[in-house]
């Protein structure tokens, strides 16, 4: 190796062992860094809730309705009825109280007439019932707790701070450290 190369070479070892060293005289840029902070406390944040949640509710009805077996039956001398009293109502008053007393004669012959009949076919009228489900939507509330964070007290370099995070930190949180001149 001839003079020159060595005297390149030096020169050049020795401007990247100057970079290096300055970097290493404990000059860093103004960027931020991070360190652990030690948490003393994690207390959640606890938000009470209402809760609606629909409930179907079913139960059972009788249902009630009245049967006639005879219902057929009845129809002739209720006719008979009317026909007859109408006859009759007709025979009594003048113009139209004539009238009137011909609708009276008619409802209380067909009355007549059906009551003649249930007496002597008897009464076949019978109460029955079937069940039948009803269903009603309610809704029954309740509270529920819920977390909504974490209030988070923790020290660095002997100085208490709090803040508020989404989750329980553990034992240490990571904290940015910036460090700049002040103005």
């Amino acid at each position: 190796m001839n003079a020159k190369t060595r005297i390149a070479t030096f020169a050049l070892a020795a401007m990247l062992l100057g970079s290096n060293a300055w970097a290493d005289n404990g000059y860093r840029n103004s960027g931020a860094q991070y360190d652990y902070a030690k948490v003393i406390s994690a207390e959640p944040i606890i938000n009470y809730v209402t809760v609606k949640t629909p409930v179907q509710e079913c139960w059972e009805e009788m249902q009630y309705y009245t049967v006639d077996h005879n219902a057929g039956k009845h129809g002739g001398r209720t006719l008979l009825g009317a026909i007859i009293g109408g006859v009759v109502g007709h025979q009594f008053g003048g113009g139209s109280g004539k009238d009137a007393a011909t609708v009276a004669g008619t409802l209380i012959g067909a009355a007549i007439g059906n009551e003649s009949s249930r007496a002597r076919h008897g009464s076949a009228v019978e109460r029955q019932g079937h069940p039948v489900e009803r269903c009603e939507t309610r809704y029954r509330s309740h509270q529920e707790e819920r977390i909504d964070g974490y209030r988070v007290m923790y020290r660095y370099h002997g100085q208490k701070y709090m803040t508020e995070m989404p989750y329980d930190p553990g034992n240490r949180i990571k904290v940015r450290v910036d460090i700049r001149p002040a103005r």
